[in-house]
């Protein structure tokens, strides 16, 4: 499906929500559900806060349903609603840091490495990209908030500059700046990984 029949889509699903049509939130969520838990968890780094950021995006998606603006980018406002939450996410959590509660001290849950899509190739292509992807993600939860923010929406989600922009509230000259100091930052951290490609 093409991004203006989405769009489309959207603008129809959007219009039958505020109008009291509460089923056509599930076909937002069909659309849309992957893509932000992708963007939340790859932005907090934390597979099940991700989760629980994208059911509550799309609580205040239906809460909000009347402020939404025909004519604009559904994706673009899905996002935005999705980036506050993670921003205060990370701001509550740099407050009080999480201490688990079991003995192990590590997450049994799944990891958002596992539900990246298996490479093809021979066990070491495999065990090469888990670590590729491990040292890409380490880097990725060193950057600030701002930087990693900003090289998740325009390099892992693909979306624009002036998306990026609007998602984050800011100008596009900044989303270019953030993007050229995240990528300063993460060359020498992915050296290894860049000179193979």
């Amino acid at each position: 499906m093409s991004a203006d029949e989405t769009d489309v889509l959207d603008q129809a699903d959007m219009a039958r929500l505020a109008a009291g049509h509460d089923a056509a939130l599930n076909s937002l969520m069909e659309r849309h559900a992957s893509s932000l838990f992708g963007f939340l968890c790859r932005f907090i780094g934390d597979h099940d806060a991700a989760n629980d950021l994208a059911q509550e995006t799309f609580v205040r998606v239906y809460q909000h349903r009347t402020d939404f603006k025909l004519g604009q980018r559904f994706s673009t406002w899905l996002f935005t609603i999705g980036g506050n939450l993670a921003r205060n996410h990370l701001r509550s959590r740099s407050r009080r840091p999480e201490v688990p509660l079991d003995s192990g001290g590590q997450n049994d849950g799944p990891s958002m490495a596992d539900s990246l899509p298996a490479p093809g190739g021979n066990p070491a292509d495999h065990a090469q990209s888990g670590e590729q992807h491990a040292a890409v993600r380490q880097a990725l939860s060193e950057l600030p908030d701002d930087l990693r923010e900003a090289i998740v929406l325009c390099e892992l989600e693909d979306r624009s500059v002036a998306e990026a922009a609007t998602i984050l509230k800011t100008t596009v000259k900044a989303v270019e700046s953030r993007l050229y100091r995240a990528r300063q930052q993460l060359r020498p951290r992915l050296t290894r990984w860049l000179a193979a490609t």
